[in-house]
């Protein structure tokens, strides 16, 4: 099998030739400082793994939308000493401005608070978020072509700050305040929840068909370690079948519901909200739960599966053996296929040499 037919055979959660492998997508900080400054296509080939493009189409915005919904970015202080620049970005809409505040180093970017602070806040977003008019996938079917038999092209679902009904939520309001707002005023919650999620459909539904192999949506904040499994079920679930229903509806071929948290309380609802895969699998070791072995087990059948490799023990500090040993149990634990090899997150330190190795272990895992 060439790599393409071996990464589409997994999502089909059927056996492969052999196990394919994958990075959660790479940091321009990694590519800049252990890769020359190779962009993600070069550096899938100078390290030899299955190729899996992060890239998305061109959004389209009619001219009054633009106008309702007018961004500016000040910064407002620099600490030279940690790296960190702090800024403010505005969104002006007809009827008042909304905030958020937020900082970034030459690693990431972070919020330090949120855009919507009151419920007249959210009004404004609910009322002014911009919605494309349409989609130009020159990029999507431009990156699929220099790919080629090498791998897959994919995607998100678009959503304010990162996909998932339940996250877009968190993003906009913090984490800790849209939990206290499910607990306190649910009838609220599910309001707010209701009107991103029509935002969101509405979006799907101008976008045209999808031309992702696979579209990621969901999201950390809805990971047992941050809500409760009868929360997920009242807050999450809902929605998460609405949206995965508008995707499919849209063409999409496979939906990957991101977890990177801990996943195990939550495998007897995931496999009801109508996606066809579950990622990160985040190990005790990254800060998750997931024993590999018990959710193929429970859910398996149902789910392919992505993640699962320790990237700070396996790429920054791992030997070979390590890496050989981590690999080979990975691929034991699914064994009828299905299963994508991958670290369980972003990463951006470690020798290239260990993620070759990383490729060598998983080009040896032959299933029979």
């Amino acid at each position: 099998m060439n790599s393409r037919e071996r990464l589409l055979t997994a999502l089909d959660n059927k056996k492969p030739d052999c196990l394919p492998c994958q990075v959660h997508n790479f940091m321009e900080y990694y590519l800049k400082t252990y890769l020359g400054g190779a962009d993600c296509f070069e550096a899938y080939d100078k390290l030899g793994l299955d190729q899996v493009i992060y890239v998305g189409p061109e959004l389209r915005y009619s001219a009054d939308t633009l106008r309702n919904w007018r961004y500016s970015r000040k910064i407002t202080a620099r600490d030279e000493a940690e790296g960190v620049t702090y800024f403010t970005d505005t969104f002006e809409t007809p009827k008042g401005a909304l905030t958020v505040k937020g900082a970034y180093n030459r690693f990431t970017s972070w919020e330090t608070e949120p855009l919507v602070k009151t419920d007249a806040d959210f009004e404004l977003f609910r009322q002014y978020f911009p919605i494309c008019s349409g989609a130009d996938w020159s990029a999507v079917r431009a990156a699929r072509d220099r790919i080629g038999d090498k791998g897959i092209v994919r995607g998100v679902n678009h959503n304010y700050g990162q996909p998932g009904t339940w996250q877009c939520l968190t993003m906009l309001l913090g984490t800790e305040t849209a939990i206290f707002k499910a607990m306190d005023e649910p009838d609220w919650t599910h309001y707010a929840l209701d009107c991103i999620a029509k935002i969101n459909e509405e979006q799907i539904a101008r976008m045209g068909k999808f031309e992702f192999d696979v579209v990621e949506n969901g999201g950390g904040a809805a990971s047992s370690t941050v809500i409760s499994p009868a929360m997920y079920q009242e807050f999450c679930l809902p929605y998460d079948r609405r949206i995965h229903a508008a995707l499919h509806d849209a063409g999409v071929k496979k939906i990957v519901y991101h977890l990177c948290g801990g996943l195990m309380p939550m495998l007897p609802l995931v496999v009801q909200n109508g996606a066809d895969g579950l990622e990160t699998m985040t190990p005790r070791s990254m800060g998750g739960d997931c024993d590999l072995k018990k959710a193929a087990q429970q859910v398996g059948d149902s789910l392919f599966f992505i993640g699962g490799f320790d990237q700070n023990q396996g790429f920054e500090r791992g030997t070979k053996e390590y890496i050989r040993n981590s690999v080979r149990e990975l691929f034991l634990s699914k064994p009828n296929g299905g299963y994508i090899c991958s670290p369980s997150d972003h990463f951006f330190f470690g020798d290239p040499e260990n993620i070759r190795e990383f490729v060598r272990a998983c080009r040896e895992c032959v299933y029979e």
